[in-house]
């Protein structure tokens, strides 16, 4: 399967004409339409054979392109038994909180034979983000992704490349995901883990039955490819790396970075990463291969295995290599960190700072309004089985906690409740901004694990500025986690180890060039300081991205009052709406 830029999908997008006569400077937006259909798809790999759930039957799913200021309407039709959402990840939904799609946060999810039409403008924006269904664990087949070209005439901040080609990365389970969740919910035990990752769908030829499922990046010599790299594994981060060819990081998270070469990234789920790859100067005589395998530090159970895809280049017209095979040629892997190189983790995440050019400012918050703190890591609750022991840690179920709270999940959403003013018994405004109980976050783990349930948010006035430190936990174990926060971007200001110590750690923070992202790892055993600020009402969810820690609880929500003037206030819900 060769890879090129695809030419934008015309058969999807329409122009608003009428738009353009009226408004001929380039610099507005236009409009796109894409249709979504969601239904049952046979996809075999690994020599299983299954029915999936997919976009217009496409595995990976579509490609949505756009520009700066474009606005979307997504008509999604669900065509399946499945209730189904859908979140366009990154995007920053100003005022548009409608259409963020995490399920019975910011609308009730699409029942079978229903149909919504997400709408939003994606504004001040640029670089490669991507959607997902953000229901259960329905995203490990619905997942595409989104490009973002920039303004017309706008250049890149770095050499226009040659090519640009998307590189998503996947999970691939043999058995239904869906029947994985539920059973681990029931048991209370650890899920099963995947059979292989895979790279635009396809696992490669590391894994048995799978050598023609295998992606190939063809390219020339002496050319410069930018490739959009999305990790949209369930569970897994990923060490990612090309055999005897360089990186250039230039973006991550749609943000523009100070440029930097590295032989191998870490991708969190969640997260993208732009780099530019420049070939070889002359035809090399050789095929390398490109990998990705998973960085662990829990516990628990993982599917530790290795995807594969090859980069080829094209041999020369009527030179001396084109008669000789690839398969002839001489083959190059790569060499990956270990499994648990939490060094290269943090290594790896104190290159990333942002451009910061005139164009591109980073704005960090230089004064706090409110600061929190949030512990995250794992926990159990009770058995809920009579007579019968659970799975999870000494006869418990598994459980995920903010702050020791396991957020549970209400049956209709949020952020209808909160715009028409119904919160009395949906949920309640007192999520803690610190724990109740402080212990020795990192030391050996207080005697009582078990988890309060509760459907708290926390309320912020508009335009708040908040400070937000996120701590590691080492019950049932120290581990990292992607936390990602919909609706804002927030800056990277500190990390560390051990335990967050406000008198001494604040003194050592970036508020000058600091990464922005949507989605952070905070590290093993370690903490994570990040800033935002509150500008966009609504209805927010921040979990982690590690799809089975979201199902134990590892999320809350943050509400964000509208403001005094028009253009600051929540727009009404669209008339379709789904309802619960």
């Amino acid at each position: 399967m060769g890879a090129s830029i695809l030419p934008l999908p015309t058969f999807l997008v329409f122009v608003s004409f009428f738009a353009l006569y009226l408004l001929p400077d380039p610099v507005l937006g236009i409009t796109r339409h894409y249709k979504f259909d969601i239904k049952l798809q046979n996809v075999t790999r690994l020599c299983h054979t299954k029915s999936i759930v997919s976009v217009n039957g496409q595995f990976p799913g579509p490609r949505i392109v756009a520009r700066e200021g474009d606005q979307l309407l997504i008509k999604v039709v669900n065509h399946v038994s499945n209730n189904i959402s859908i979140h366009w990840h990154g995007i920053r939904q100003l005022r548009s909180g409608w259409a963020d799609g995490p399920a019975y946060i910011t609308q009730c999810p699409i029942q079978s034979g229903q149909s919504y039409v997400y709408n939003f403008t994606i504004v001040g924006q640029r670089g490669t983000l991507w959607w997902h269904a953000h229901i259960s664990w329905l995203r490990s087949t619905l997942y595409g992704p989104i490009v973002i070209l920039p303004k017309r005439g706008v250049p890149y901040p770095f050499a226009k490349p040659y090519k640009e080609v998307p590189i998503i990365f996947g999970e691939w389970f043999n058995a239904d995901p869906e029947a994985i969740i539920t059973q681990a919910l029931q048991t209370g035990g650890g899920p099963n883990v995947s059979d292989a990752y895979t790279i635009n769908g396809l696992p490669g030829p590391l894994y048995n039955c799978s050598a023609k499922d295998t992606f190939k990046l063809k390219v020339k010599p002496g050319k410069t490819y930018l490739l959009r790299l999305i990790n949209a594994a369930l569970n897994d981060e990923l060490f990612f790396s090309i055999a005897n060819h360089t990186l250039k990081v230039v973006d991550v998270d749609a943000i523009y970075v100070k440029p930097f070469e590295t032989e191998t990234l870490l991708i969190t789920p969640g997260q993208t990463t732009n780099v530019l790859l420049k070939t070889k100067p002359s035809y090399p005589s050789a095929t390398f291969l490109m990998t990705a395998r998973p960085y662990v530090t829990g516990q628990g159970t993982f599917d530790n295995s290795t995807v594969a895809g090859f980069l080829e280049y094209e041999s020369p017209p009527n030179g001396i290599h084109s008669s000789i095979s690839i398969k002839k040629l001489p083959l190059f892997k790569p060499i990956l960190p270990a499994l648990n190189d939490t060094s290269f983790a943090t290594n790896f995440a104190s290159k990333l700072r942002s451009l910061d050019s005139a164009q591109y400012p980073a704005n960090v918050p230089q004064k706090v309004d409110k600061h929190f703190f949030f512990t995250v890591g794992l926990g159990t609750s009770p058995c809920q089985h009579k007579n019968q022991t659970c799975q999870g840690p000494n006869g418990t179920m598994f459980a995920a906690s903010v702050n020791n709270v396991s957020f549970a999940m209400p049956t209709t959403a949020l952020l209808q409740f909160h715009f028409f003013g119904q919160s009395n018994g949906v949920y309640s405004p007192d999520f803690p901004s610190s724990p109740i109980m402080p212990f020795n976050y990192t030391g050996n783990p207080p005697n009582n694990t078990m988890v309060s349930n509760g459907t708290k948010v926390v309320v912020l006035p508009f335009n708040t500025s908040v400070e937000l430190v996120m701590q590691d936990t080492s019950i049932l174990g120290a581990e990292s986690h992607p936390l990602h926060l919909h609706g804002f971007n927030f800056f990277v200001v500190g990390q560390g180890f051990g335990n967050f110590d406000p008198n001494k750690d604040p003194a050592n923070f970036n508020l000058v060039d600091p990464i922005e992202r949507n989605t952070v790892g905070v590290p093993s055993g370690g903490w994570v300081a990040i800033r935002f600020l509150a500008d966009n009402p609504g209805v927010w969810f921040m979990h982690c991205h590690l799809e089975v820690h979201t199902s134990w609880g590892l999320k809350m929500a943050w509400i964000v009052l509208d403001g005094k003037l028009p253009n600051q206030k929540l727009l009404p819900p669209p008339a379709d709406l789904p309802k619960c």
